[in-house]
């Protein structure tokens, strides 16, 4: 029997007894925990979102060919070149001129050339706006970085299109600088070599532009005609009006592996002519087979087989190299 003073505890119908209540005090230590724990959950979150803002942006790129995820360091390293798929990434132009040329050979010339807006260009951004944020960009004054240089030992002149400066589109200093280019490398019986990638002819320019298509043929014209002797590697992408003018009218023309060459684009000419283009249309490879470039070159291959090349000029071009390594 249940003595005096023992409570009974109320039962629900069917089911177990209540809990009896705790005394004051009891279970504050876990109650605590658990009005603190969403707090410390809050504040990892928190951590872990700083750590991801404080991480530098840009240490990763995708390939624009197989996609995949590389490492900017990794990159860089290989030259700009997909260590999965080998697609040779575009390439600024003081890297291409580091890359290719005898360290400490660089002597650029012709950079006091600025761009002019004869036509009062209107858009929305002015284009001598655009042409100063190109500069600030890029820490050059035009697409075109011209100069002397040797490679392995080979004296050249060296001609490079920068794509990061408003797509290496040509204007008039562009055209006037390959013009220079061809002068000077006649006055100094060198070799011309000319690096490519670009949109094409710079239409903020208009008609002036287009004009630099005739101005550029005829300068090599010239300079073939003199004795010159000219090498253009054509980088991706390659396009429009500096495809059809002094990109393809010099002695040897060289790619790039999966560069894109060609005047209009793909889907221009496949809606034009409403029928679908063959396979790797307008990419190196395909211009290899149809005759219109001699050679595919790899990016780490290009100073070996420059200097080689460049031995195919004659008389005063094909001296022997001065410092050979």
């Amino acid at each position: 029997m249940a003595k005096e003073g023992d409570k009974k505890q109320p039962r629900s119908p069917g089911g177990p007894p209540e809990t009896p209540a705790k005394a004051p005090g009891a279970g504050e230590g876990a109650a605590g925990r658990d009005e603190k724990e969403p707090e410390k959950l809050s504040e990892t979150r928190f951590s872990r979102l700083r750590k991801k803002k404080d991480m530098p942006g840009g240490l990763w790129l995708k390939c624009e060919s197989c996609g995949q995820m590389i490492y900017r360091k990794e990159l860089e390293e290989k030259g700009r070149v997909c260590p999965s798929c080998d697609f040779h990434f575009t390439l600024p132009g003081s890297e291409r001129i580091g890359q290719v040329l005898d360290e400490g050979s660089w002597e650029e010339r012709f950079a006091n050339l600025r761009t002019l807006d004869r036509l009062d260009f209107k858009d929305q951004v002015p284009y001598l706006e655009k042409v100063r944020k190109a500069e600030e960009r890029t820490a050059h004054a035009e697409a075109l970085l011209c100069g002397t240089g040797s490679i392995e030992g080979r004296a050249i002149v060296l001609a490079v299109l920068d794509f990061s400066f408003m797509g290496g589109s040509m204007g008039e200093v562009v055209g006037e600088k390959i013009a220079l280019a061809t002068e000077l490398a006649r006055a100094q019986k060198k070799p011309l070599v000319i690096f490519t990638g670009s949109g094409g002819a710079r239409m903020h320019e208009g008609v002036l532009s287009l004009m630099q298509m005739a101005k550029t043929s005829a300068a090599l014209a010239e300079f073939y005609d003199g004795g010159g002797y000219s090498i253009c590697v054509l980088t991706h992408p390659t396009t429009g009006g500096v495809t059809a003018s002094f990109a393809s009218v010099c002695d040897i023309t060289l790619a790039e592996p999966g560069a894109l060459i060609g005047f209009a684009g793909p889907r221009v000419i496949a809606t034009t002519l409403k029928q679908e283009l063959p396979p790797g249309f307008q990419r190196a490879e395909f211009l290899l087979e149809k005759g219109q470039i001699d050679r595919i070159v790899r990016r780490a291959e290009l100073r070996p087989t420059l200097a080689r090349r460049r031995d195919f000029g004659r008389g005063p071009r094909a001296e022997p190299p001065t410092n050979s390594r």
